[in-house]
């Protein structure tokens, strides 16, 4: 009686062994596509240093005399350029996300100081 239920647990097993190599996979592949991140990018060879400061600052014009303060590199062909539209208490701060064309830009209040 032993002998049949451990071959039946043998047989039984392995076409589970295939479904456990598979969600590993799966789950290595998910983890893998989240540190790098899906969506758009700049195509090869776009510096981003370049062509996200020229588009973001071209959007934020629309809105008023626009300042870049800062552009950080966020993955390969992606990045954010922050700056401000405006001026004196009209001042706003925009935040410009980039990967090959914007994909968001968000304008804010600045808080007055004191």
């Amino acid at each position: 009686m032993r002998g049949r239920m451990a071959a039946f647990l043998t047989l039984a097993a392995a076409p589970l062994g295939g479904c456990v190599a598979g969600l590993a996979v799966g789950a290595v592949d998910a983890v893998g596509k989240a540190a790098v991140g899906d969506g758009p990018r700049a195509a090869p060879g776009v510096d981003v240093r370049q062509a996200a400061p020229a588009a973001c600052m071209q959007r934020a014009a629309t809105l008023g005399a626009a300042h870049m303060i800062d552009v950080e590199d966020r993955s390969p062909g992606r990045a954010v350029v922050w700056g401000t539209i405006g001026e004196g208490a009209a001042r706003r701060s925009f935040e410009c996300r980039w990967a090959g064309k914007i994909v968001g830009f968000t304008v804010r209040k600045i808080a007055p100081a004191g």
